[in-house]
């Protein structure tokens, strides 16, 4: 092919302009970078880029506010949510989000994200559940399967010594001020588009001011979970699917007439 006729080329897939141009951190085969492309594409998609205040906790999630070209604030260990609510009430202008691994949120943030979530506060989380303390040696985490090894569970998960999975989405589905709540997965593309939508529409619940949204991602560990990245998604598939159901938990009623 011609020079010529490679500058003649129409572009139909670009790096978003939410997202920084440089190589991220995260492990080959991790879905973090899939994440983050999606919340990216759904900001400028939305026109948001400049009015959109990212809200990063502990854990690989702390890398988050290294790729987002937008501004983004650092919270201790479980309390992004709690950071977000106070930039959301100083600025109500702004659209506020926060970017949180299962071992922050659910774990050292379960306080946090139900508090968050029964007041009714009106920002957006972004929820990564990989089933495991990923940047800290692939721990057991509050969403560790039964029976799941980890590195504090090598002889797997036992629900009688250990108790049971913490589902989140079902959990904050049932507060009066959670107003758009799912549950989706990254392990193929059909998935991911669902994501994406399921992302466009919990930042619209926020810009129509109707409370608090939450999307929970399905996500891979392949280095925790020591599984090649294929074969991390089929495991994904094949376990956490059957154990956190794909799907919506709460959908306020404006919602359903969004098309999207």
């Amino acid at each position: 092919m011609a020079i010529a006729d490679i500058k003649n080329m129409e572009v139909v897939y670009e790096r978003p302009k939410t997202l920084i141009n440089k190589i991220t951190s995260y492990c080959p085969g991790c879905t973090h970078g899939i994440a983050h492309r999606l919340v990216a594409e759904v900001i400028d998609e939305m026109g948001l880029s400049d009015k959109t205040i990212g809200v990063a906790s502990v854990g690989c999630s702390a890398f988050s506010y290294e790729y987002f070209n937008c501004d983004f604030v650092a919270a201790p260990h479980g309390r992004a949510p709690a950071m977000a609510t106070g930039v959301k009430r100083v600025l109500p202008d702004r659209i506020v989000f926060t970017y949180q691994g299962d071992g922050d949120m659910i774990s050292i943030g379960t306080g946090e994200i139900v508090a968050a979530a029964g007041r009714g506060e009106n920002i957006t989380v972004i929820f990564i559940n990989n089933a495991n303390y990923g940047m800290t040696g692939g721990q057991m985490a509050p969403t560790t399967l039964p029976g799941m090894k980890t590195t504090s569970s090598p002889h797997g998960r036992d629900v009688e010594k250990m108790g049971y999975p913490i589902r989140a989405s079902e959990l904050l589905s049932t507060l009066d001020g959670a107003s758009y709540i799912v549950r989706r997965s990254l392990h193929n593309a059909k998935n991911i588009r669902k994501a994406k939508k399921a992302i466009r529409m919990a930042f619209e619940t926020q810009v129509r001011g109707l409370g608090f949204s939450m999307v929970e991602l399905l996500s891979t560990c392949p280095t925790n979970l020591h599984l090649s990245p294929v074969d991390a998604m089929n495991w994904l598939e094949e376990k956490m699917v059957p154990y956190y159901p794909i799907g919506d938990y709460k959908v306020h009623p404006v919602l359903s007439e969004i098309n999207i």
